[in-house]
């Protein structure tokens, strides 16, 4: 049986002649295009068709990326955050210390002034730390008998009377201050010229005015300055404000609650005044009066 070759139309053409229709068609239209842009318009149909594709395709790439990005983003800025507040508490901390050396400079020129004020000579002393007793009043500083420092010197700042000091070791020295209870100073009433005991309550920020008349002429606002009558204290020291008036006629005296001028628990240096005696020793009544008993009595034993 002999095998016949089918006929063109019903096989196509073969596949050399395949590629060189399609090879003069594609250049055809790459000449077309190029010259007269006649395929412009095919193309940008073409894009529009296949933009969602290209999306789609694109899609997990940019996932990727953008979740990467993002978390590169957070960690930066974590460690930004982190930085940031680490800065800030520093500068927070050089702020809170230069309002403190600030403060403390301030304080310095106001003692440095009162100084220059002061006729006795008087020393410079740091606030160590209180006295360990929770019932008194009292400051450890340091300076002591060293710095010729004696027990009974007034200890001040620039606003006004601090202490007293009661207790001296060769390098520190322990000073009562006027608020402890049962500390006495005598003072002097600025506007009236009327001549008091403050007395020290044991309660921080408060004085009183001891053995005040009912009708004593004393207002609230008073300034009352140290009277110098004890010679402990320099006369004209400013001590305490007078701050409340109680005249209740069931009592026998007026009860005057005072506010201490002096920062007596604010500030951490204080100076020590060396003040001399500023009156004469009392004289010695008993001893004169007891010889003359003495000869009476052989007088009167005589007779």
């Amino acid at each position: 049986m002999e095998h016949t070759p089918p006929p063109f139309f019903k096989t196509g053409a073969s596949p050399l002649v395949r590629l060189m229709i399609f090879s003069a068609l594609s250049l055809v239209l790459l000449v077309a295009d190029a010259g007269y842009k006649y395929l412009e318009t095919l193309r940008q149909v073409a894009a529009v068709i296949i933009y969602p594709l290209q999306r789609l395709a694109a899609a997990p790439a940019s996932l990727a990326r953008g979740a990467g990005d993002f978390f590169t983003t957070q960690s930066a800025l974590r460690a930004e955050n982190a930085q940031l507040r680490l800065d800030n508490m520093t500068v927070a901390a050089k702020a809170q210390k230069a309002m403190a050396l600030e403060s403390e400079n301030a304080h310095l020129r106001t003692l440095l002034e009162a100084r220059q004020r002061m006729a006795d000579r008087s020393t410079l002393a740091e606030v160590l730390y209180a006295a360990r007793d929770p019932f008194s009043r009292r400051i450890v500083i340091d300076k002591g008998a060293q710095h010729e420092l004696r027990a009974g010197f007034p200890v001040i700042d620039g606003s006004g009377v601090v202490g007293q000091v009661t207790r001296v070791y060769p390098l520190l020295a322990e000073v009562t201050l006027i608020t402890d209870k049962g500390h006495l100073v005598p003072v002097l009433n600025v506007r009236s010229g009327l001549r008091s005991v403050l007395a020290g309550t044991g309660v921080q920020g408060a004085l009183e005015l001891q053995f005040s008349a009912l009708n004593a002429d004393v207002q609230k606002g008073d300034q009352l300055v140290t009277s110098g009558i004890d010679g402990v204290y320099p006369a004209g020291l400013p001590v305490a404000e007078v701050v409340t008036i109680d005249h209740n006629p069931a009592q026998m005296f007026a009860k005057v609650v005072c506010r201490p001028l002096g920062s007596v628990t604010s500030h951490t240096r204080v100076f020590v005044v060396h003040a001399a005696a500023g009156i004469p020793p009392r004289p010695a009544e008993e001893a004169e009066k007891a010889p003359r008993g003495r000869k009476a009595s052989k007088g009167s034993k005589g007779g």
